[in-house]
């Protein structure tokens, strides 16, 4: 299983990274969700694939019994998934008041005017 997530990450990855480097803004900014998207798996899977149960201290114990799922990666990915959501959703609008004011797609033509 570890090493299909290796592969799908890196697939990702690669993918994310040659979007990026495509002129179309749009095609940036799938890039850019791509990237989280890589990154939010590597960290799961960095945290190692098990499944536990919930990380609940019983009343009267000092600390769980049985294995438990570790939180912290968990944590970590939430937190990223709302950050590039709210990165996403100011790219998309920096890319339509782009279109607005250019009327161009290719970043190329968006660096050379004069607006």
């Amino acid at each position: 299983m570890e090493s299909l997530m290796a592969v799908t990450i890196g697939v990702l990855f690669a993918t994310a990274i040659y979007m990026m480097l495509r002129r179309s803004i749009v095609k940036l900014v799938i890039g850019l969700m791509l990237l989280s998207n890589a990154a939010n798996l590597l960290i799961f899977s960095m945290a190692g694939m098990v499944r536990g149960a919930p990380p609940l201290v019983p009343k009267g114990l000092s600390a769980p019994a049985g294995a438990v799922a570790d939180p912290l990666p968990q944590a970590l990915v939430l937190t990223a998934i709302v950050i590039a959501f709210g990165v996403l959703s100011f790219a998309v609008v920096l890319v339509r008041r782009a279109w607005e004011v250019v009327r161009a797609d290719d970043l190329d033509r968006m660096k050379d005017t004069d607006t």
